[in-house]
């Protein structure tokens, strides 16, 4: 996990930023993906680095950049093992904070999605351990959707596989060396966006309709995915779990990556910015 930090000074902010997917042997590898727009920060923000807790295999193409060996939040996403990591994070937060936020990448969106809705269902009543949140092409497993007591539809899971499995093809390192960025298209088998505002009563087979208000996500939150990402579906879905006056979006017009481009880490670290002022306000 990588974990962004300004100096608690007056007018300041400290913040957790977790970059995390499946990790390698320095986790500070994991913030490569995100230095173009961490350049553009101003010196408030400092960053730490903090490797997964398990020994894990590495995700799709890691190995091509990255040696062993490999960490993670969780081997599956058992809820037992989805809460193991819970217990994980809160034990990192209490030993280390106070922090006003959370950045997360993938699987580290899924950990920080998944430990809020556990919160909203458990303790509605008390504050989550930080401020802000900043989603990065992750979205939250249907399993604890289901364990809170959503009801996931087939269309949900079999969007889920689906592009579960686009991923892992269009990540490997085979993908890599033989298309480079042109292996990125969505879930559909398109490079479009399509509609990326879906009918609240169909969010790629969740309704929002009928979703309980008080699993809503209660914070400020920026959700950051690309349009070609075959998990773009999952980061729209996660869109819908925040309050809808206290989130952001962008989309990078990658796939599940953050691109280098200019236009796209100038815009990243607005948005920072953006949850930093919120953490401010909400102090």
């Amino acid at each position: 996990m990588n974990a962004l930090q300004a100096q608690h000074l007056p007018g300041k902010l400290r913040l957790i930023i977790s970059l995390t997917s499946i990790e390698t042997e320095d986790a500070k590898h994991n913030g490569d993906e995100m230095a173009s727009f961490r350049a553009k920060l101003s010196d408030d923000f400092s960053f730490d680095f903090v490797d997964g807790f398990l020994s894990s295999g590495p995700a799709a193409g890691i190995d091509l950049f990255y040696p062993p060996p490999y960490h993670s939040f969780w081997n599956t996403l058992a809820v037992a093992d989805v809460r193991k990591a819970h217990s994980w994070l809160r034990d990192l937060l209490e030993r280390d904070g106070p922090y006003d936020g959370v950045m997360c990448f993938s699987q580290g969106c899924s950990l920080i999605a998944s430990f809020c809705l556990y919160h909203q269902a458990e303790t509605p009543n008390q504050p989550l351990p930080f401020k802000v949140a900043v989603f990065i092409c992750g979205g939250v497993p249907l399993q604890v959707l289901e364990d809170v007591g959503i009801e996931v539809s087939q269309e949900a899971w079999d969007m889920n596989n689906k592009s579960s499995q686009a991923l892992a093809e269009q990540a490997s390192s085979d993908a890599i060396l033989k298309s480079g960025l042109n292996r990125w298209t969505n879930a559909n088998g398109t490079t479009t966006s399509g509609d990326m505002r879906p009918d609240l009563k169909d969010v790629f087979g969740l309704n929002f309709e009928n979703m309980p208000k008080h699993l809503r996500i209660k914070i400020p939150t920026v959700h950051i995915y690309g349009n070609k990402d075959p998990r773009c579906p999952a980061s729209l879905q996660l869109v819908h779990f925040s309050d809808p006056t206290l989130r952001k979006t962008y989309d990078h017009g990658g796939g599940h990556d953050v691109p280098r481009k200019t236009d796209v880490s100038e815009s990243i670290a607005r948005l920072v910015e953006w949850t930093a002022l919120a953490a401010t306000v909400l102090r």
